[in-house]
């Protein structure tokens, strides 16, 4: 089994709700051709370096996942009759992988993920902010414009 990464170009125009599908079939494609997605990273949409479809800006999605050349082939078909999709790229990271230590990788990074998640929530809870303990100033200390120059 070797190691891959697609960087595709969405097109978009399309909605939040008709990406989802996209990506959920690409996705499901994966575990089908007996492959394992190690990480989808959406990017968002940036400006493209040239105009591809009439198009000056696209939404980047980047897969990195484990397969075979069968997978890369049938994404890759995938993409050529989506018309939703403007541009593909597939790189070959790595050509014979422990698939082990992938499994032991994602692990790793879910459980980072989920600690962040939870320090981040926990810094949240404890600071309590008091909306009516800022900064009080002495009356008569604000001197206006027209004050300053007399």
């Amino acid at each position: 089994m070797r190691r891959y990464e697609t960087i595709f170009i969405v097109d978009p125009d399309i909605s939040e709700e008709e990406r989802t599908p996209l990506f959920e079939k690409i996705t499901e494609l994966i575990p089908q051709q007996n492959g394992l997605l190690v990480e989808i990273d959406k990017w968002g949409t940036k400006k493209l370096a040239y105009e591809i479809k009439k198009r000056v800006r696209g939404f980047y999605v980047r897969l990195d996942y484990c397969g075979t050349g069968a997978l890369v082939n049938e994404m890759e078909r995938l993409f050529k009759i989506d018309e939703r999709i403007l541009k593909y790229m597939t790189i070959l990271l790595e050509k014979n992988i422990e698939l082990e230590k992938i499994k032991e990788e994602i692990g790793t990074k879910e459980v980072e993920a989920t600690k962040v998640e939870k320090d981040v929530e926990s810094e949240v809870n404890s600071e309590s902010i008091d909306p009516f303990e800022s900064e009080k100033v002495e009356e008569g200390t604000i001197q206006t414009k027209s004050e300053e120059e007399e």
